[in-house]
């Protein structure tokens, strides 16, 4: 989800970066603003921070468990060159 009070301090501090003869617009101005970041945002394929720190922990775990995999298939492999039969 898009965090609403962090659009809407957005558009505020927009609106009042505005020249100070557009004061008197100002309040119509910010709803704009509002109104096209939001919706601009909504087109962009986003995630929630949670989610990404979910998919992150996965990642993270998969990464583990490859690294374990790797080092035991390395040792299996060490440990059968050992004992191969030599011609």
């Amino acid at each position: 989800m898009i965090d609403l009070k962090a659009l809407d301090d957005l558009a505020r501090r927009l609106a009042e970066s505005l020249p100070p003869g557009l004061g008197h617009a100002r309040a119509d101005l910010e709803t704009h603003l509002r109104a096209t970041l939001q919706a601009g945002l909504a087109k962009l394929d986003l995630v929630t921070r949670e989610e990404f720190d979910v998919q992150a922990a996965v990642l993270r775990r998969t990464r583990e468990k490859l690294e374990a995999l790797e080092r035991r298939v390395a040792a299996l492999e060490a440990g059968a060159g050992d004992t191969a039969p030599r011609h």
